[in-house]
């Protein structure tokens, strides 16, 4: 009888007790050493966790981990208004899963795209459809190439770049989501802008009060630095900025880190192209949806 039982759960892919519990500070260690044996794949996830810890309101969400009955964490989500997960079993995927049912907030889920699948049938109700998809390929540089132009002006943005900033990462967004950040919550995606500027993460290359070039620090582990809202200005475009920007930009963050990894989606064949160029390399392969 037993025997029977385990394999339906096998063939239907469910995992009676499989739960998920909410990690805290005192998991930062556990946690750090899990998200280190993914290896570059979880390295922007344990950025946020070395930014912020585990119990933080700057994460937008809750950090849950599923362990195994010899108690060894299997997987890690930080589930809410951005849902990212990292897992090595489908039992850990099923845990996250169903923790993920009782938050209300999930606006996107982000993971490989090996488990998106899994977790995505223990996790939407009957009928329920993705409002959008995409596919995101994972790149890291390692040797930065010569720059070709001088941007020997690159720096770090100072809030009275703000006002050029943030119509810029507010149009990217929407491209991304299909939603404009700034309509339900102006007042929060402003302040989240200022607070990278301050924490000293957002690049810029500005030319008579106009915004050239934009990158900014998503996170920072010991592994790889990872960037995010790369931007040129459109009617600069190909005239070398964006290649000189990032070569300049890596030589400057390598000192902390052995790379630089950024996302790229998989349907854009010019920024696929850039970054070739500029010496990424694929290293694996994430999938997004938006709800």
């Amino acid at each position: 009888m037993r025997i029977a039982a385990t394999e339906s759960w096998i063939s239907s892919g469910a995992f009676p007790g499989a739960s998920a519990d909410v990690l805290t500070n005192s998991d930062r260690s556990e946690t750090l050493e899990f998200l280190a044996r993914r290896g570059i794949n979880a390295a922007f996830f344990a950025g946020i966790v070395y930014d912020n810890g585990l119990e933080s309101s700057l994460n937008r969400g809750t950090f849950f981990g599923y362990r195994n009955p010899f108690g060894q964490l299997e997987g890690v989500g930080l589930l809410g208004h951005a849902t990212l997960l990292e897992a090595e079993t489908d039992q850990a995927l099923q845990a996250l899963a169903t923790a993920a049912q009782s938050c209300k907030s999930v606006h996107m889920i982000m993971c490989e795209e090996s488990h998106l699948g899994t977790f995505w049938r223990h996790y939407a109700n009957p009928g329920q459809k993705m409002r959008r998809a995409s596919r995101q390929l994972l790149l890291e540089l390692r040797w930065p190439g010569a720059a070709s132009k001088d941007v020997s002006k690159l720096r770090l943005a100072t809030t009275a770049d703000l006002e050029l900033i943030i119509p810029v990462h507010a149009e990217m967004a929407l491209s991304e989501s299909g939603v404009d950040p700034r309509t339900k919550d102006a007042a929060g995606f402003a302040e989240r802008c200022a607070r990278r500027i301050q924490q000293g993460r957002t690049w810029v290359l500005t030319e008579k009060d106009q915004l050239i070039f934009k990158a900014e620090v998503a996170s920072i582990s010991p592994l790889t630095t990872y960037l995010e809202g790369v931007w040129v200005k459109p009617e600069r475009r190909g005239e070398g900025y964006g290649q000189s920007c990032m070569s300049q930009l890596a030589r400057l963050l390598m000192w902390r880190a052995k790379s630089v990894c950024l996302f790229v989606n998989d349907d854009s064949d010019a920024a696929r192209r850039f970054y070739r160029q500029a010496g990424y390399h694929l290293r694996t392969v994430y999938d997004t949806i938006f709800l």
